[in-house]
């Protein structure tokens, strides 16, 4: 392997994929990334897998011979990032030995890396089902969801995304027990695109549950992508590949059946709380000051023919403190009490100026709601119970 490449491009190339490698490795040859150099194309690839994730870009370069081999991510990484980017890079591997050579301006270094026979294939789906998302729908609901999803290993499906495909419509719903956000976005697959009959389950519809570290992965790929951008899905036995432009992330699934999640939306409220969405978060972010000191709970209370709501925060040997804001409300008055980073978050997620606060009682799950009619968002959490 001989090329010549840019040390920018490397570079960010370098930074893509080590994101999919493994920190604890099974096996040695997964701390690399693999570096192919193909002479037709003259295109430098890298790919980082980890067995469960993997990550594959590729980029310009004068490639003099075609090869492989893998190099040690970090070690690799370090070196190359502090390279000048005035200078090309240039790669040389004469295949004897993992010996590779690295040259820059002023700066010549070697590094041992292993075979690139040992690196495991990045999983291709090459049958099953294949369609096409546009990127910013995707991106939307990803963003809209990802936050909710659990981080408690032990909550298998609950630790991922669920995305059910459904004519050209998109729903993804994730929760960890305390709080679910769903979003559906209608106009979310691209016009050519169009589902395999075998692979749609009896409700035409097709649903997969992915790991949320995978998507974050595909959220931060295509968050600089160009509006028109077109992302294609191939899903197949507990694989999904997303491919766009010059990039590839794969990843497994998450097996088993996603909760029925829209058995724990009521199906009315006797309270409704309507408010301005960035005076909300304002009033919150300040009282969380104090409520982060305790255990992250404050209080909101409404009175009848009131027209504000009040928030409380008390942080035991340390302070309280309250806000009020203009709200306008229907129903009986409430005291309610709510972890607030769960309803910070969920008011971030939500595209719309003004919000709906409903709720039955302080024991039952509330809902945040945008009043915007174009926004189909449901984002529900679970009130705290606390002695009065």
């Amino acid at each position: 392997m001989k090329l010549i490449c840019s040390q920018i491009e490397l570079n960010t190339a370098l930074q893509l994929v080590s994101r999919a490698v493994a920190s604890r490795p099974t096996h040695p040859v997964l701390a690399n990334v693999l570096l192919t150099a193909d002479e037709g194309t003259s295109r430098l690839s890298l790919t980082g897998f980890d067995l469960n994730l993997g990550i594959q870009t590729s980029f310009a370069a004068s490639v003099e011979k075609s090869g492989a081999i893998t190099l040690p991510a970090r070690l690799f990484g370090e070196i190359v990032s502090k390279l000048s980017n005035e200078s090309p890079v240039a790669l040389i591997f004469d295949g004897d030995n993992e010996q590779v050579e690295l040259k820059s301006k002023g700066g010549n270094y070697q590094m041992r890396g292993m075979s690139a026979d040992e690196f495991p294939e990045l999983p291709l789906v090459e049958s099953g089902t294949s369609f096409k998302v546009k990127a910013q729908a995707l991106l939307k609901s990803l963003r809209g969801t990802l936050f909710a999803s659990s981080s408690d290993e032990a909550k298998q499906l609950l630790t991922g995304v669920h995305l059910a495909f459904d004519g050209k419509s998109l729903k993804a719903a994730a929760t960890d027990g305390h709080r679910l956000a769903v979003l559906n976005i209608n106009d979310a697959l691209d016009n050519d695109s169009s589902f395999d009959e075998q692979s749609l389950n009896e409700n035409s519809t097709f649903a997969v549950t992915l790991p949320s570290r995978s998507l974050k992965e595909v959220e931060r790929l295509i968050s600089g992508w160009k509006s028109d951008a077109v992302v294609s899905l191939f899903c197949d036995k507990g694989q999904v590949v997303f491919l766009a432009s010059d990039q590839v992330v794969t990843s497994r699934t998450l097996e088993g059946i996603y909760p029925n999640y829209n058995q724990l939306i009521p199906e009315g409220f006797s309270k409704s709380i309507i408010l301005d969405r960035r005076i909300f978060i304002s009033a919150l972010e300040r009282i969380a000051v104090l409520a982060d000191q305790h255990n992250n709970v404050i209080k909101i209370s409404t009175e009848i023919n009131s027209q504000e709501i009040h928030i409380t925060a008390d942080a035991q040997d340390v302070g309280s403190g309250s806000e009020s804001i203009p709200a306008e409300f229907t129903g009986d008055s409430i005291k309610i009490a709510f972890n607030v980073r769960y309803l910070l978050e969920g008011l971030k997620a939500i595209d719309s100026d003004s919000i709906n606060l409903c709720c039955n009682g302080p024991t039952t799950p509330a809902v945040l709601l945008p009043l915007d009619e174009n926004q189909s968002f449901t984002y529900l959490v679970m009130p705290v119970q606390v002695r009065t």
